[in-house]
């Protein structure tokens, strides 16, 4: 009969410990997987069901404020004071649009989230402030970039889910504090980081790329360039924003591109051009929006380094190729495009 020591126990219990937090990165089986392109070359999208479900699920738009049947009431503007950016509508529908803002930003703080007091028109609280803007910039989305947003259209509830802050957001990232010296040469990476899929790349891609208009490709266009190209810096920064875009849409790399040369623009699927117009889309809206509005935040809503929330492809998709199903809330309301 064998005898079983202590030590041979433990070495068990110790293998099997290690095999369940090594199969605790994985995902339960079978996931599902959708042909996008010619067969046998890699163009294949995979999906686990069962996250597929919660997305949806957790994606799903609300119900909307039963709106008015038709436009009715002389302007918001003519009733009410410094109304800057809605005066145009009705009263009728200005009123369901502030009601319904309410219900898509601070369901539980209500009215008094943005406005103070008895005098609805002052300006007191910082975030009357920036809802304005923003109620500017939604507008200018759905006016402006349909050539990203199609006739599907953003509003209020696409970035903030029920929420005052949305939470897919971002800042600035110095990266923890470091020891100086030799021991610094972290070159701002390889530390786990949700922003590129916790990968070890750059952790503040963003500031790079969607912060500012960083050259994204990093790849010749010919085989033999004959001049110093991209640097690999460069490359990993790419990497970087690409894994962010891979993990906010919950797709993978063939979403956008073709497996046998990811470069060209001839081959790829039609979405990386949707892509592309999104990236303009949101550096245009940080630059033009979000960072002017770093001043009017307090500093607890500011990051590390002082600068103001901006916003990334996260923001609306949430680890979907469209946000919230692909379903539109537009014709919910009235005020927030021109069309």
């Amino acid at each position: 009969m064998a005898t079983v020591t202590t030590s041979s126990v433990a070495r068990r219990l110790l293998i099997i410990s290690l095999g369940c937090v090594w199969l605790g990165g994985c995902e339960a089986p079978p996931p599902e997987s959708t042909q996008s392109g010619y067969r046998g070359t890699g163009m294949v999208q995979v999906e686990n069901p069962r996250k597929l479900a919660r997305l949806v699920a957790a994606s799903t738009p609300p119900a909307g404020v039963p709106a008015p049947a038709a436009a009715a009431g002389p302007k918001a503007s003519e009733v009410f004071k410094n109304v800057q950016v809605l005066g145009d509508l009705d009263v009728a529908s200005f009123t369901h649009l502030m009601a319904s803002v309410t219900e898509w930003v601070s369901p539980e703080q209500g009215c008094a989230y943005c406005h103070e007091g008895n005098d609805l028109s002052q300006d007191t609280l910082y975030t009357k402030v920036v809802a304005r803007r923003m109620l500017e910039m939604t507008r200018g989305i759905n006016d402006e970039w349909q050539v990203h947003a199609g006739q599907t259209g953003v509003t209020c509830y696409t970035c903030h889910r029920g929420k005052p802050v949305p939470e897919r957001i971002w800042f600035k990232d110095p990266g923890p504090p470091q020891a100086l010296g030799a021991a610094a040469r972290r070159n701002g990476q390889n530390l786990a980081s949700a922003s590129v899929g916790y990968a070890s790349l750059p952790f503040d891609t963003l500031s790079r790329y969607l912060g500012a208009n960083g050259n994204i490709r990093v790849v010749s266009t010919q085989a033999l360039p004959g001049r110093p190209g991209s640097s690999i810096d460069d490359t990993e920064h790419t990497y970087g924003l690409m894994m962010h875009l891979t993990d906010s849409l919950g797709v993978n790399c063939t979403y956008c591109h073709n497996s046998r040369a990811f470069s060209d623009w001839q081959q790829s699927p039609a979405a990386r051009v949707t892509a592309w117009h999104g990236i303009q889309m949101v550096r245009a809206l940080n630059a033009d929006y979000l960072v002017p509005l770093s001043p009017q935040y307090p500093p607890n809503r500011l990051g590390v380094t002082g600068d103001g929330p901006k916003l990334s492809c996260a923001t609306c998709h949430r680890g979907q190729p469209k946000p919230l199903n692909g379903v539109s809330m537009l014709s919910d309301v009235r005020g927030l495009s021109s069309k």
